[in-house]
């Protein structure tokens, strides 16, 4: 039977009475207006003003794109079933939005990466930055970062395209990640187990370790600096960047955890730590640099 080998699936909602979740959608509508807004401004000030095209500039202009798409890949759904009441989704639709969630994320990491990188060869090696990290160069790693976030993440929707669902079809989020849809197939799920766990070590675990690699190598850098007015002035260019890794590898560790050992939590962690991930990168990070960079401060202005 067609309509059981490809199930529209349900939507989590909070539980409660609904004029806690008209306030939800509420809160979750000026989040992601805010995110608009912001990851909008960044991209227009970045375009309309010549001093800021370099690649960190450049690097934060496809932060704001991926923030752009991630979050408008989701909260718009998100927000027609706690206005519509429109919870269900279907096979399809929920495995073209777990791709595109996992796959922007995974961009994301690689360009968060490169940005390391960039203020590695800026502090270490400030004579050869510009040769090094040339326009070319950084059109390249954008180009390098979709390919590599396309090239490990679409495996996973087609591993799921032919089990069957014959049990529940009630997510744990407002939205389609893929640990969430597998452990719903009525069936062996071991190779998507194994494939998902690889990708996300090979991807955003590999690139929290090279970034972490990075800030060593700076501080040590950092560190050999004469006076500390001077080392202070030189590492807060990189404090930003800091702000922005944490803003995306702590809500993601925290669903990681939460997907391994939050079973018997309650649905509404789940759904919590869901909108964390999906909406705290995309609302922060304009905020971080338009707070930290002043050529941006004075453009919004």
């Amino acid at each position: 039977n067609s309509s059981e080998e490809r199930p529209s699936f349900v939507l989590a909602t909070i539980p409660g009475p609904e004029a806690a979740q008209s306030w939800l959608a509420l809160l979750l509508c000026c989040a992601y207006i805010l995110a608009l807004t912001g990851n909008c401004a960044v991209l227009l000030v970045v375009r309309l003003e010549p001093s800021l095209h370099a690649p960190m500039y450049f690097f934060l202009c496809m932060l704001a794109a991926i923030d752009l798409a991630l979050s408008t890949s989701t909260v718009p759904r998100v927000l027609s079933f706690y206005w519509f009441g429109t919870r269900e989704i279907s096979f399809g639709a929920c495995l073209v939005q777990m791709f595109l969630i996992h796959t922007l994320s995974a961009i994301e990491s690689t360009v968060l990466l490169a940005m390391a990188v960039d203020r590695y060869v800026a502090i270490c090696h400030p004579l050869r930055h510009a040769a090094i990290l040339t326009n070319a160069a950084t059109a390249k790693i954008g180009l390098a970062a979709m390919a590599r976030g396309v090239l490990f993440f679409l495996p996973l929707p087609l591993l799921l395209l032919p089990l069957p669902f014959c049990g529940s079809r009630v997510l744990s989020h407002s939205f389609c990640l893929h640990q969430d849809v597998m452990n719903l197939a009525c069936a062996n799920t071991t190779p998507s187990v194994v494939y998902g766990l690889t990708a996300i070590l090979l991807v955003m675990g590999v690139d929290a370790v090279l970034i972490c690699l990075s800030y060593i190598l700076i501080l040590k850098a950092v560190l050999r600096l004469g006076a500390w007015k001077e080392r202070l002035k030189v590492f807060s260019t990189c404090i930003a960047h800091i702000c922005v890794v944490l803003a995306f590898y702590v809500p993601l560790i925290g669903l990681s955890v939460v997907h391994r050992f939050g079973k018997d939590l309650a649905p509404l962690v789940h759904i919590t730590m869901g909108h964390i991930y999906i909406l705290v990168p995309s609302v922060l990070n304009p905020i971080i640099y338009g707070v930290r960079t002043k050529q941006i401060q004075r453009r919004i202005l």
